[in-house]
């Protein structure tokens, strides 16, 4: 059985961190002879950084699918953007002061100077500033942010872009300005070759439409010799949603998105209460 677990939301407690009893689950199940392996949104880096601080050893689906890299370093799958394509809209969002935006290269994640600094403004705000129920939306986003290990700030993107060499492999945006964020993924919309998913109803992500959670989980299914039918997900967000669809076996976690909840074969505990071991526990069970 191959075993694909989301990051933020799911393996991740509330503090960022794996906790020793998702630690311990994941080992038993790979005792077992089960591959279990991390599909995020995060960059590979950030992935496998987490991953070395617990001691785990696990393939990776990284940026929604854009890379995937096996345990021993080697990369099976990388579906790029096409950067010309997109940075008219990175530069339309430059200039857009309530729009927050990185890009995502194979072993980095790039903000501008500037876009940090909103970012912090945005985490100052009052309670009664922020609109309601977006407090602690907006201090998770901050707190991810802030917690990334492959961050790299720039003073222009351009000097990223710019470099023919330089590949990227996602983008996402954030803004609490819904109009703003509308307006961003209907300009990102309107190039070919893209996929526009949500890991948050105040973000977007932009990839090759090509690369998404689903595609990239029965690709590494595929390269064990693992049937579709003994894929098992689990997940919390919308970006969740395509390896849903692919799966065998679909767990929602307590804290996941109505809509993942309405298509899951089983709802486990919430991340803050080590979720994803209790469904590693459901899933042996039923074997």
């Amino acid at each position: 059985m191959l075993i694909a677990l989301d990051m933020d939301g799911t393996l991740l407690n509330e503090n960022g961190n794996i906790s020793p009893e998702n630690r311990e689950a994941i080992i038993h199940a790979q005792s077992l002879g089960h591959i279990v392996a991390i599909a995020t949104g995060r960059s590979y880096m950030d992935a496998e950084r987490q991953l070395r601080l617990s001691d785990l050893s696990c393939p990776v689906v990284a940026m929604n699918g854009a890379l995937l890299i096996l345990p021993d370093g080697t990369q099976a799958v990388s579906r790029p953007l096409d950067k010309e394509d997109i940075i008219p809209v990175l530069r339309w969002m430059n200039e857009v002061p309530e729009l927050y935006y990185e890009v995502y290269t194979g072993d980095n994640v790039y903000v501008e100077l500037d876009k940090r600094v909103r970012l912090e403004k945005l985490a100052e705000l009052k309670d009664e500033e922020i609109p309601e129920g977006f407090g602690w939306l907006l201090k998770a986003m901050v707190a991810k942010q802030f917690r990334q290990a492959a961050v790299t700030y720039v003073e222009s993107m351009e000097e990223i872009w710019g470099k023919e060499e330089q590949l990227l492999y996602k983008a996402l945006a954030f803004s609490l300005n819904r109009e703003v964020l509308k307006e961003a993924s209907t300009r990102f919309a309107a190039v070919p070759g893209l996929i526009i998913t949500a890991s948050h109803e105040s973000n977007i992500e932009i990839n090759h439409k090509d690369a998404n959670k689903g595609a990239g989980v029965i690709k590494l299914a595929a390269h064990y010799g693992i049937p579709e039918d003994q894929v098992a997900v689990m997940g919390d967000s919308y970006n969740d949603l395509p390896m849903f669809e692919r799966a065998g076996y679909k767990i929602a976690m307590g804290n996941a998105a109505k809509l993942l909840k309405e298509t899951a074969d089983f709802i486990t505990f919430s991340n803050a209460e080590h979720g994803v071991a209790e469904g590693i526990r459901h899933l042996l069970d039923r074997k």
